[in-house]
C-alpha cells in the first residue's frame, strides 16, 4: 500500500486533462460528452492533439478512459483524457482510477485496453502504450464494475 499511496502522489499531479463545467453544459453537449471520445473527434483531430500533447509532454503518454458503453453502477468520470508516466504500471492507474471514482475495497473495477484485452496489472503503461495504442495516437481503455469483457454484446464487436 506504501508504493500505490507513493505512486498516487507522484502521480496526482502528472495528469493533465481540460476541465469541463458540467453543470452549466447545454443538453446537447451533455449528450456529446457521453460519446465515445471517438465519435467526438474525427482521426485528423485526434492525430494532431496527440502530436501537440506529445510535444509538450514528450515523458507522459495520452491515455483516454472511458466507462463501458452498457456499465449502469459506476458513475462517468469527470475526464476522460490522462497523461501518465511510462514507468506508471497498470495496477497503479487501476488504484488512482478508483480513487477518482471513490470506490470501496469491495467494490470491482475492471479495465480492458484498446477494447480487446485484459492486460497484466504488473504491466508498464508504456509496454502496454506501445502495443495497444491506436492509429490516433491514445491508448484506450475502458472500465466496467463487472467482467463484461467475454459478454455476447462485446464478443461481437470484438475483431476475431
Amino acid at each position: 500500500d506504501s508504493t500505490i499511496s507513493l505512486a498516487a502522489s507522484i502521480t496526482t499531479g502528472l495528469f493533465q486533462t481540460l476541465p469541463k463545467l458540467k453543470a452549466n453544459m447545454a443538453p446537447f453537449e451533455k449528450s456529446m460528452e457521453m460519446m465515445p471520445f471517438k465519435q467526438r473527434k474525427c482521426l485528423a483531430t485526434r492525430k494532431d492533439e496527440v502530436c501537440s500533447i506529445r510535444s509538450k509532454f514528450p515523458n507522459k503518454l495520452p491515455v483516454i478512459v472511458e466507462r463501458y458503453i452498457r456499465e449502469k453502477t459506476l458513475p462517468l468520470l469527470d475526464k476522460t483524457k490522462f497523461l501518465v508516466p511510462f514507468e506508471l504500471t497498470l495496477g497503479q492507474f487501476l488504484c488512482l482510477l478508483r480513487n477518482k471514482i471513490a470506490l470501496d475495497s469491495s467494490q470491482t473495477l475492471f479495465l480492458l485496453v484498446a477494447e480487446k484485452s485484459m492486460s497484466c496489472m504488473s504491466s508498464s503503461m508504456g509496454d502496454i502504450y506501445s502495443h495497444h495504442r491506436d492509429a490516433d495516437g491514445f491508448l484506450y481503455i475502458t472500465y466496467a464494475s463487472q467482467e463484461v469483457f467475454g459478454a455476447p454484446q462485446l464478443a461481437a464487436r470484438l475483431p476475431g
